[in-house]
């Protein structure tokens, strides 16, 4: 694939424009606000991104359930540009989805936050089923470490075919894997703990996670396209946009067939910019979840795991105030709080923002990645909107 495609930027930059059609209207309910000037700056610097080959997805901005940005640039795949209804993956971000199924099952008195894992799940050592609760898991406080860097495990999910093979197997690998501390001792971000999340959801539920999670999180939020599609889908499906991974070249390669042939309770579910609007109007609207236990899903519980340093060279940044959630992370920013999610892999980069005090949503989905860290025009719709 050609990785820098300037010839196309420009037409794209129009995909997304800032009318209320199509996808974005209808997770809306609404036309588009005026525009602010602070919201003409996130825009040209988005612009600015793409036009230097920077940034590549799709992006939308709601205020108090309006959308007010929809921007689109860069290919989605060698058949179609990045566009409002371009699925991407979605990395970490899918933890929510996780999140609100265990807490679903938590309202109706089938799991309990102070349960084991051992009480929901056979296979584990002692030391594990008697000691790890879904708290713990919820929070990264577990112990359990994380799945992608297990002995052996990406070589053989890689080969796996089935979705019983990548939910099944994984869940093996994390019963062989001893606790890195004590639960609730320590906090490490844990894609094995999410995963397990997924398995207690499935084994509560009688369902597989898949199937739970299309019925009773995704429907009711009215995510219409949103779903867990398999690495053969997307090969084919002109929908789905590719990951384009930076080299060590500096070129961007296509790396979908170094990713699992399907997505797992701890990522890669995919989903639309409209529909992730759907989720946090659902989410906040109660309509998931009654509204103590949306509560006790967004309010904080214990500080975030730590997060990696500052790039050589660069100073480390004054620590914001923050909290894990159950599934999100909410921060204090210039005394604000947002609370969501972000994912990031090879080739993705994701981000899902709620703004409860001044009413804003923010979702941008790249098929880019940025060096490990989030694109740049999060931060900066960040500062503009708890300025």
């Amino acid at each position: 694939m050609t990785t820098t495609r300037r010839s196309v930027l420009g037409m794209l930059g129009a995909s997304g424009a800032m009318l209320a059609t199509g996808a974005v209207a209808a997770a809306a309910g609404a036309t588009f606000t005026p525009v602010s000037a602070d919201v003409r700056a996130i825009d040209q610097f988005v612009k600015e991104q793409a036009a230097m080959d920077a940034f590549a997805g799709s992006l939308l901005l709601l205020h108090r359930g309006r959308p007010v940005l929809a921007r689109s640039y860069g290919q989605a795949n060698d058949a179609a540009p990045n566009g409002p209804d371009t699925l991407f993956a979605m990395a970490s971000v899918t933890k929510l989805f996780t999140a609100v199924a265990i807490a679903q099952l938590a309202q109706a008195g089938k799991v309990a936050y102070t349960g084991t894992l051992g009480t929901y799940l056979s296979g584990f050592p002692a030391e594990i089923a008697d000691t790890v609760k879904v708290h713990h898991l919820l929070t990264h406080t577990s112990g359990l470490g994380d799945t992608f860097t297990m002995p052996g495990y990406m070589e053989e999910a890689l080969t796996w075919t089935e979705v019983d093979q990548v939910m099944n197997g994984t869940t093996d690998y994390i019963r062989r894997t001893a606790l890195e501390f004590t639960p609730g001792a320590g906090s490490r971000y844990s894609n094995a703990a999410y995963h397990v999340l997924g398995a207690i959801v499935a084994q509560v539920s009688g369902k597989s996670y898949y199937d739970y999670v299309r019925e009773h999180v995704l429907r009711p939020a009215g995510m219409t396209t949103t779903d867990f599609y398999t690495r053969p889908q997307w090969h084919t499906d002109p929908r789905i946009a590719h990951p384009y991974a930076k080299q060590p070249s500096g070129e961007r390669a296509d790396t979908i067939d170094q990713r699992l042939y399907v997505g797992t309770p701890a990522g890669d579910a995919f989903t639309t910019c409209a529909d992730m609007a759907r989720f946090a109007f659902a989410l906040q609207g109660s309509k998931l979840l009654n509204r103590a236990f949306t509560g006790i899903t967004l309010n904080g519980k214990v500080p975030p795991p730590p997060q990696p340093g500052p790039p050589p060279g660069q100073a480390p940044k004054v620590p914001l105030v923050g909290f894990q959630c159950y599934g999100p992370v909410t921060l204090l920013v210039n005394n604000q709080w947002v609370t969501g999610h972000g994912g990031g892999a090879p080739g993705t980069s994701t981000d899902f923002q709620m703004y409860p005090d001044s009413e804003w949503v923010t979702v941008i989905l790249s098929n880019y990645d940025y060096d490990g860290g989030p694109p740049p025009v999060v931060m900066k719709a960040r500062d503009v909107i708890t300025a």
